[in-house]
């Protein structure tokens, strides 16, 4: 009797279950497409930034001047300045801002530059930090020294 009872609870479950999984509309996710001038030109296949859902990705920046075209070459500050100001040009440009980032990921040619660029992300963001990596590679687009990609939640 019981077995008969807890099996007929699961079965009606299973049915209820499948009903609710299987009875909704899929989710049609488009992208759009996010470009300024205020930012560096692609140097690839890519966008600078790609809307889809409640996210927005912004591709890696390069502390390359949009107005020149030229590499910021001086200092690794001067360098994560220009690369978190192309940042904000792009987040701005999809009426954003920095605020709403909410990942970014660091990738630094020499972690000895950790420091520094800590220092520099402070004066562009405020508590609540993005959550964030930062990691070693061997090389980076140009010759560079630091390029930094973010998520920034949209409509949240």
């Amino acid at each position: 009797m019981i077995n008969s009872k807890i099996r007929s609870i699961f079965l009606c479950t299973i049915s209820m279950t499948s009903i609710l999984i299987f009875s909704q509309e899929p989710i049609e996710m488009k992208k759009e497409i996010i470009s300024t001038e205020n930012a560096p030109k692609a140097i690839g296949p890519y966008s600078q930034a790609v809307i889809a859902g409640n996210l927005m990705f912004i591709s890696g920046q390069i502390p390359l001047d949009p107005k020149t075209g030229d590499l910021v070459s001086e200092s690794i500050e001067d360098q994560t300045k220009q690369v978190l100001n192309n940042l904000k040009n792009i987040c701005e440009a999809a009426g954003y801002s920095l605020d709403d980032i909410v990942k970014i990921s660091i990738f630094l040619t020499d972690l000895g530059n950790f420091a520094t660029v800590n220092e520099v992300m402070k004066e562009f963001f405020a508590e609540p930090y993005p959550a964030r990596a930062t990691v070693e590679v061997s090389g980076l687009p140009l010759g560079v020294n630091v390029e930094i990609e973010a998520t920034v939640l949209i409509n949240g």
